[in-house]
């Protein structure tokens, strides 16, 4: 009736049979792995069952889970760090300690990664534990170490972005680097732009060559600038809505296209800046002060420089050294912002130290460098 011959009614049977004897099994054996991840590492119930619906029932007398658990905290990781490791691949619970496991952490311990760092760089980098030693991550660091030259370079990379782990290097970023080649970049100029952003070299090459484009069309800044590779570092991490967001900040203040592409030639990361210190910056130069766009547009430094640990202190300083006269050159506001905190209180700080103290005294304290001690042997004398 249902077509089932000889052979066909002695598979449907053993097939029927095997069910049965995998739910008595099911049954007769419970899965603690749910109770080990809400007791060992503090899972919710509902996240407990969802992890543990990926991988086979943990019977009793299994201590692979506890030996990987003790292994994590012994390298540094906490609770929080191996839930986020364990969720999404649960089956790491059941590893090779030795044979799996401390390989993988060893040839980053090799880069001369250890303690805080190590911990960091195994948290955020995804599927690290789940990534071929052999097949993936030697082939990788090697790549890296033959690019970077010097251990501590890549281990400074890694650091930056551990995520990096995901990726075949040897494979993805080839063409990357081939693509900068390719339109005149410099091996060093290549080397100086990964060591900032190391994720550009993994992304797509469609996507590079359109950042590329828009550096190029969007802000007029040529391959040969020195700026070009900022343009590129700033486009990159930032979402074309964010930029936007942000050029319509500058405008809203009254600048010009032309002034903001002004600004992004000398200082492209200027707009990296959040847009909450954008409007403040802004506001303080612009409407506080009375600065022109053109003005701020040429200096883009000031963009960059915090209000409340140095504009406005130097501002006050700056002005009390014009109120009393106290030196013969008082410097431009531009000048008192932009120096050094060395520069700022060797050139017009410290020659006003015998007929001002206390106004030195007030310097000092304001001086966002903390170091003062170590530029000025003196400096504890004042207190």
């Amino acid at each position: 009736m249902f077509g089932l011959g000889k052979t066909g009614g002695k598979r449907h049977f053993i097939s029927m049979y095997c069910i049965k004897l995998e739910l008595f099994c099911s049954s007769a054996t419970p899965n603690l792995m749910p109770e080990f991840l809400v007791n060992s590492l503090g899972f919710s119930t509902e996240k407990a069952m969802s992890a543990s619906s990926k991988v086979t029932c943990l019977k009793p007398g299994n201590n692979k889970p506890n030996l990987v658990l003790n292994f994590f905290k012994q390298i540094g990781l906490d609770n929080t760090q191996i839930k986020i490791l364990v969720y999404p691949a649960p089956r790491l619970l059941f590893a090779n300690v030795g044979k799996t496991l401390e390989p993988k952490v060893r040839v980053l311990q090799e880069f001369g990664l250890s303690g805080s760092d190590l911990v960091r760089v195994i948290s955020k980098s995804g599927p690290f534990f789940q990534t071929g030693l052999n097949t993936s991550i030697r082939p990788s660091l090697e790549y890296l170490r033959k690019l970077l030259g010097k251990d501590e370079t890549v281990a400074k990379v890694l650091k930056r972005s551990p995520a990096l782990l995901h990726y075949r290097l040897d494979r993805v970023m080839a063409r990357n680097i081939l693509f900068f080649l390719n339109h005149g970049c410099s091996s060093l100029d290549i080397e100086k732009l990964f060591i900032r952003n190391p994720t550009i070299f993994v992304q797509k090459l469609e996507w590079l060559e359109d950042i590329v484009q828009r550096v190029e069309k969007d802000f007029c800044i040529c391959r040969d600038s020195r700026m070009f590779y900022y343009g590129v570092q700033m486009l990159s991490s930032l979402s074309k809505s964010s930029l936007e967001m942000k050029l319509g900040i500058f405008r809203s203040f009254g600048w010009s296209d032309s002034d903001i592409i002004t600004m992004v030639q000398r200082l492209p990361l200027c707009l990296t800046t959040s847009e909450v210190k954008l409007r403040n910056v802004l506001k303080f130069f612009m409407e506080d002060l009375g600065y022109e766009s053109s003005y701020i547009a040429r200096r883009p430094t000031l963009i960059m420089f915090s209000l409340e640990k140095r504009v406005l202190p130097r501002i006050k300083i700056w002005e009390l050294l014009k109120e009393k006269q106290a030196i013969k050159k008082v410097p431009c506001f531009y000048t008192v912002i932009k120096w050094s905190e060395r520069q700022f209180l060797e050139n017009y700080v410290l020659p006003v130290r015998d007929e001002m103290p206390e106004f030195c005294r007030l310097a000092l304290r304001s001086s966002t460098d903390g170091g003062n001690e170590v530029f000025f042997p003196n400096y504890n004398s004042l207190e």
